[in-house]
């Protein structure tokens, strides 16, 4: 196990944050146990917190804070380790969208990150990165959080009917997750509308992208590939994916109408069925 004085504490916010605990824990007297029992945890995760092999997650900074009376200090602290979490050319992009006042985007075979349950985003993050999949969850739905500010970004959401028909960790997780979409109906900022599959060709054929704008800087057009993303300001780029995704607002389904095809997706699709033979539910 790698002891706590050997980390550098300027080498990551994951390292500051195992540094900050050790020496405000040992600062108030209190052995790892002392301290896991007053947080309702055990002292071995502390340790591991403080020694780096495991990342906090909020609730376990929170109640940090209030056990040893840090004013907040580890409340925010993780966001910036939970965002060091996400892929190193994804981290600049989640900067932005935090920043972001609207938010549009298509997305073609997954549902957006801001919407997914923990249980979809642990199937889809756990396809590729299954040794580190905790702290990619706990990044994905620390993203999440800019939706219950006091000033949400506004969000529109085009989502093509493939997504709705992907079993993404089984049954029950997409029947889940499809209701989660619906329960948003209700958010006077979030809008989200299907593609349907009727509408054949459209204008994001290339796949899915993201339009960001802010109050005084320039809007942002954000794509990925397999293992980067794509950012840029440029006036033509805007304009274009502008009026591209002006078209799949007006060719996907009403509001209305997305929320019942995914309603009937839900129970059709992933009704109170048995799970296939071999398929475990995430």
């Amino acid at each position: 196990m790698v002891l706590t004085r050997d980390l550098d504490p300027s080498a990551s916010p994951l390292d500051y944050y195992g540094s900050e605990l050790r020496r405000l824990r040992e600062a108030a007297g209190l052995k790892q146990t002392q301290l896991g029992a007053v947080i309702y945890c055990t002292g071995s995760l502390i340790g591991q917190v403080e020694t780096t092999a495991r990342v906090p997650t909020r609730d376990f900074s929170e109640r940090l804070d209030a056990a040893l009376d840090t004013d907040g200090h580890f409340s925010r602290l993780v966001g910036l380790v939970l965002r060091s979490q996400l892929p190193c050319w994804f981290q600049a992009y989640a900067e932005m969208e935090a920043r972001a006042t609207y938010i549009s985007t298509y997305q073609c075979q997954l549902v957006y990150g801001l919407l997914q349950t923990e249980a979809y985003a642990r199937a889809v993050l756990g396809v590729e990165n299954p040794d580190r999949l905790d702290a990619s969850v706990a990044a994905r739905l620390d993203r999440q959080r800019i939706l219950l500010r006091g000033d949400p970004p506004v969000l529109w959401v085009v989502l093509d009917e493939a997504a709705l028909y992907r079993e993404i960790g089984g049954h029950q997780v997409m029947r889940d997750q499809l209701a989660h979409l619906l329960s948003l109906r209700e958010r006077q900022w979030l809008e989200i509308q299907v593609l349907p599959f009727s509408a054949g060709q459209h204008a994001a054929m290339m796949g899915s992208f993201n339009l960001l704008r802010f109050d005084g800087d320039p809007d942002i057009h954000y794509s990925e590939s397999y293992d980067s993303g794509h950012m840029t300001a440029n006036p033509q780029v805007i304009k274009e994916r502008s009026i591209g995704y002006a078209r799949l607002q007006a060719e996907a389904l009403s509001p209305r109408a997305s929320a019942e095809l995914i309603a009937r997706v839900m129970e059709e699709r992933y009704g109170k069925h048995p799970e296939p033979a071999g398929r475990a539910v995430a």
